[in-house]
């Protein structure tokens, strides 16, 4: 398979930023307990997520690919009951329910691309179907939010310094370091599962 069309490492990198954002309960929490939930949750959906990412890579067939969709979307599932569970803290509120609500709809899509998969004749008719471009859309969004949301969070690292200020609100004095996993999107989402173009011939 690897000789006629590429498949993006990492294609399921949105599964696991759904996993790490959501995927923890509870309410009222501060920043630093919200995101070191996030990471704990990440470091245990990582190794979940590599072995869905190796399976896609080995597929030989669409049909194999639906298999391991249908997979992806049971751990999606999950990951969308967590999100209802957790209140994230006000100052992040607004992306938190921006990435809850894509995660909603990276599901409809992954479903109806594991459809597809299940049912197309060959590769060349999935390559070119109406449901994988919408994975690809939805992948290239849930970049541009990740990234955002990371950066968010690392801008919290300049407050470190007002930590020993004592009548600051202590919102204002956390500093958190989060492992969102934005670098295990594709570099190009927008090329996941595109068919390599055949070497030009030698002469």
């Amino acid at each position: 398979m690897g000789s006629r069309w590429s498949l993006v490492r990492h294609v399921l990198a949105g599964l696991g930023v759904g996993l790490v954002l959501f995927g923890c309960g509870g309410s009222a929490l501060s920043l630093s307990e919200y995101v070191d939930r996030l990471n704990a949750i990440g470091n245990d959906a990582n190794p979940q997520l590599e072995v869905l990412i190796a399976e896609l890579e080995r597929s030989r067939t669409p049909t194999a690919v639906k298999a391991t969709m249908e997979r992806m979307v049971a751990l999606r599932v999950e990951s969308i009951e967590a999100t209802e569970a957790l209140e994230p803290p006000q100052q992040i509120a607004d992306l938190h329910d921006l990435f809850a609500g894509w995660e909603v709809r990276l599901l409809s899509v992954e479903e109806a691309l594991a459809a597809r998969a299940g049912s197309v004749a060959g590769w060349e008719e999935f390559f070119v179907s109406s449901e994988l471009e919408a994975y690809r859309a939805a992948l290239v969004e849930g970049k541009e939010l990740c990234i955002e949301f990371q950066t968010r969070l690392d801008a919290t690292a300049d407050r470190g310094v007002f930590a020993g200020i004592d009548w600051l609100p202590g919102e204002l004095k956390e500093a958190v370091e989060a492992l969102l996993g934005c670098d295990l999107f594709p570099e190009n989402p927008e090329n996941v599962f595109r068919p390599v173009p055949s070497p030009e011939p030698s002469e």
